[in-house]
């Protein structure tokens, strides 16, 4: 499987996320192209949505919540979040398993 939305970074791994915000649920949609696509519950208000994403990430990849950093997207749907210390070949088999 193609994991284009994963890139190996020096700090950990980082994870190509787009946003779709106020959905009935927060899970992972599917792949498309460069980027995972992340339904969540949280409405774009107040950075509920970015706060419900962390926490969803930081929970499917098995890290504490200070170890991912988002850091792209704070206002848009494209976001870049960094699984800190994460391997991408670990991260790779667990977003695997995730969307299975």
């Amino acid at each position: 499987m193609n994991l284009s939305c994963l890139t190996e970074s020096s700090q950990g791994t980082l994870f190509h996320v787009l946003a779709v915000p106020r959905s009935s649920k927060t899970e992972i949609a599917d792949l498309r192209e460069d980027r995972c696509r992340i339904k969540v519950k949280a409405p774009p208000v107040d950075g509920e949505a970015n706060a419900a994403l962390l926490a969803a990430i930081a929970k499917w990849f098995g890290l504490p919540k200070k170890s991912v950093i988002q850091q792209k997207g704070l206002t848009g749907k494209q976001k870049t979040f960094l699984l800190s210390g994460m391997p991408i070949d670990k991260a790779e088999e667990i977003l695997e398993e995730l969307i299975s």
